[in-house]
């Protein structure tokens, strides 16, 4: 193992590569750290703390997983590469039931940089209405606080003291530019670097909170062999329990991230003089967990905005309708904690609707059963065309119910752990998740770019025994 790992280094060329993207990664969390201007961060970090437990704090928490930053905190690259995430996502949704767009995905590398220049300019218009919604949501928290977290720039009116417009509109620029830096850094790492370079800036801010929290379970934790007292502290069985899962969690995300359902196919033969071509009996693979982390991502945003809408509505009717008011916040409380009954079973519910959704957009049978028939080749015992067509839909919808049963155990593991075993929430999510599906797939990609350079060269991949 050693000896393939010192051959990487070998390669002038892959080590430039290994070198430029560990770079740029250190530059990202070095803007990671970079406050907005007039902002205390002492109050911020107070605050942050505070809000841990809260159901917003759980919330921002989620979010901060699979968007490479942290939304308690008020940074230059606050809002990180969701904007553009969503942006892809939206245009590749609107591929497939626009008309233009599906053209404009024929043309190749044309259309493909055509696609990426209408992706960054919709970035940029979702990072300018998110800027000012987490601005404003900040600013009516920091300012209604005793103690304000932006002591350096209020400004006093017969209205009373509020932020002054420059400071809004400066930090909107901000990370809206900030935002921007960071899709260019992924751009950077996929043009010279290795790997994907926005899956690699996930993966790094879901890395990078793995310290903070080990220090926060070790500090909870009572070296006893057996048990945990009233105060939360865990015993040392917890933690051989907790590796012990982590090892088998981790073992079946590997498992089902590798896993393919192999459609025998047969090529026909073609005779040419005396020489026959054809024939050969290969496999078409068929990934089991075709739609990825997908239908998390989606699952988590879903339920992110009612629970958003529930406690606004609540605070609004607090005065008019006490009652009322107080069911409302119960249901929201409810769908941010990520630990109620009704939230698993919705989050549950979404996350099998989307793996069919997200199958039905990006795998078209059809298409493929075209491609095959073109190419010469057939399944056993399916005519070409329709009834290959049907032939591999069906064996889609199957495999994907079994993908979405394991996304679904996934999802929920981490709050199966934390109210089994008395574990902090944030330890538990790296039991499962989208953290945990994001870092072995972004884990496998880098070990097979790497792994082709390596065979180009005659040395042995990684993953060979």
């Amino acid at each position: 193992m050693w000896e393939k790992f010192r051959a990487i280094f070998t390669i002038p060329e892959l080590r430039q590569k290994i070198f430029f993207t560990l770079i740029l990664l250190a530059v990202f969390r070095v803007g990671y750290q970079i406050p907005l201007p007039f902002v205390d961060q002492v109050e911020m970090a107070k605050r942050t703390a505070q809000q841990s437990d809260s159901p917003l704090g759980n919330l921002l928490a989620k979010v901060a997983v699979f968007s490479a930053s942290d939304l308690r905190q008020m940074t230059i690259l606050g809002l990180g590469i969701m904007p553009y995430i969503s942006a892809s996502i939206i245009l590749q949704l609107l591929g497939s039931v626009y008309k233009p767009l599906e053209e404009l995905r024929k043309e190749g590398e044309t259309g493909r940089k055509k696609i990426n220049e209408y992706t960054r300019y919709l970035t940029i218009a979702i990072c300018i209405i998110q800027s000012i919604f987490y601005l404003q949501s900040m600013v009516r928290q920091g300012t209604s606080n005793s103690v304000p977290i932006f002591d350096s720039f209020m400004v006093s009116t017969g209205a009373g003291a509020h932020l002054a417009p420059a400071w809004f509109f400066t930090s909107l620029l901000i990370m809206t530019c900030g935002t921007m830096f960071v899709m260019w850094i992924g751009e950077q790492i996929d043009e010279f670097g290795i790997g994907n370079g926005i899956s690699l800036l996930i993966m790094a801010g879901i890395l990078a909170q793995m310290p903070l929290a080990m220090r926060r379970f070790f500090s909870t934790m009572k070296w006893q062999l057996v048990g945990s007292d009233a105060s939360g502290q865990v015993g040392v069985d917890h933690l051989v329990i907790l590796m012990f899962l982590f090892v088998i969690v981790v073992m079946g995300v590997c498992f089902i991230t590798l896993g393919q359902r192999q459609i025998p196919t047969q090529s026909a033969k073609h005779v040419r003089g005396r020489r026959v071509y054809g024939g050969s009996r290969q496999y078409l693979p068929l990934k089991l967990n075709q739609s990825g982390v997908m239908p998390i991502i989606f699952a988590s945003s879903m339920l992110m905005l009612p629970a958003f809408l529930l406690q606004f509505l609540a605070s609004s009717l607090d005065s008019a309708a006490p009652g009322f008011a107080g069911s409302i916040k119960y249901l929201g409380d409810a769908l941010s904690s990520g630990t109620s009954f009704i939230y698993n079973l919705l989050y549950v519910a979404l996350i099998y609707f989307f793996s069919y959704f997200w199958m039905a957009i990006t795998f078209n049978p059809k298409e493929m059963a075209e491609n095959l028939k073109d190419f010469g080749t057939f399944i056993p015992g399916y005519r070409p065309g329709r009834r290959t067509a049907e032939h591999l839909e069906k064996v889609m919808v199957r495999i994907t119910y079994v993908g979405a049963a394991f996304l679904s155990l996934v999802a929920i593991v981490p709050t199966i752990i934390s109210s089994s075993l008395g574990v902090d929430a944030g330890i538990a999510s790296f039991y499962g998740g989208t953290g945990l599906l994001i870092a072995v797939s972004v884990a496998f990609d880098l070990i097979q770019k790497i792994d082709s350079h390596l065979v180009m060269r005659d040395y042995r991949g990684l993953l060979e025994a």
